[in-house]
């Protein structure tokens, strides 16, 4: 236990956002190397090739994704399968003096029509690899042409439809960008929490019960001046319950407390029992509801006992009875209560 306790709620928020910045943060650098990376700026805003730029030419600025316009294309007869499905069909056109291969999705070219006077797709630059050789091999035997003929009069890159896949597109940027916006607001609030910890959602939860800035000057005050009764992470002054575990921060009223209780959990690893854990539970007034994980059994009853004998009200026991009498006061069912209170504590 700490040795100085002035200040020590808004000390232990600040340090428990402080903690909580690295995984957004993290994330959101590993967004922008991703950014960097691969042209997924490209993919969003792919560029528009003028008329007079080659396949080649906007590969080499790295405009892998393109929307482009071709006239005259004749169908060579041959297409593209993946997992026994036509995925394209491959058509020929003269672009800036050179041969050019098209890749064409089905619906775009009617199922192989056999010439297309003009169209305007978006699609990938494509490096001709093993599939694109086979092809040529297959063109130059069909033309009774050799490779070197062939490759003489084809340009090396191709522009394929099906490779610009437009709804795993839209997909992966909606999940890049609300995660992204959601890790930066996080990150905002987490700063926020950090520079104001009274607007940290533990002290603003006593908005309901008063002044949350006059509240968190008196529960600090009482537990400068020594708590009447403290653990690791739990401290009882005159008037506070305050709770600040590596997991959350809370402050209740110790006269708005309606009902504590403790359970336990067996950890274990296949057959063997190597611990058990216990975690205190408090309802209070106007929805409140505190979770205390990972405590020694001790520290939980003598929390519990100190917390009953201050304040006479408090239903004490897990039972049938004290839930119904709980959810009378609350107004709903119970585990709603805690689901909302849960909700709370996320954010």
């Amino acid at each position: 236990m700490p040795d100085n306790y002035e200040h020590y709620i808004t000390r232990n928020i600040k340090a428990f956002y402080r903690k909580r910045l690295f995984s957004p943060i993290i994330y959101l650098l590993l967004l922008a190397i991703l950014w960097i990376a691969l042209p997924l700026g490209d993919m969003l805003r792919p560029h528009t090739m003028q008329k007079e730029e080659s396949l080649q030419a906007a590969y080499q600025s790295r405009n892998r994704y393109v929307r482009a316009s071709f006239d005259t294309l004749r169908f060579t007869g041959y297409t593209s399968e993946s997992y026994g499905q036509t995925r394209g069909y491959y058509y020929y056109t003269m672009r800036d003096k050179q041969c050019v291969i098209v890749l064409l999705s089905p619906r775009t070219c009617e199922e192989g029509l056999p010439t297309i006077d003009s169209i305007t797709v978006t699609g990938r630059v494509i490096r001709g690899q093993e599939s694109y050789q086979t092809l040529m091999t297959s063109l130059a035997n069909d033309l009774d042409w050799t490779e070197s003929g062939i490759s003489s009069q084809l340009s090396e890159y191709y522009f394929s439809e099906p490779d610009y896949h437009v709804v795993a597109t839209t997909i992966l940027f909606f999940v890049y960008f609300a995660t992204m916006i959601y890790a930066l607001l996080y990150v905002l609030m987490c700063l926020v929490c950090i520079r104001f910890p009274v607007l940290a959602p533990a002290c603003q939860n006593l908005v309901v019960f008063g002044h949350p800035a006059k509240l968190l000057a008196q529960a600090e005050e009482e537990l400068a001046t020594l708590p009447q009764l403290a653990t690791e992470d739990m401290f009882i002054t005159e008037h506070f319950f305050i709770m600040t575990s590596p997991d959350a921060n809370a402050v209740v009223p110790i006269n708005e407390i309606l009902w504590i209780y403790k359970h336990s959990t067996l950890h274990k690893f296949l057959w063997y029992h190597f611990s058990i854990s216990y975690t205190m539970h408090i309802t209070a007034n106007k929805h409140m509801y505190v979770n205390c994980p990972k405590n020694t059994k001790s520290d939980i009853d003598g929390i519990m006992d100190y917390l009953a004998e201050a304040n006479h009200n408090i239903l004490v026991g897990f039972s049938e009875e004290n839930r119904l009498k709980v959810e009378a006061v609350q107004g709903k069912p119970f585990h709603i209560e805690k689901f909302y209170a849960l909700l709370r504590r996320k954010v």
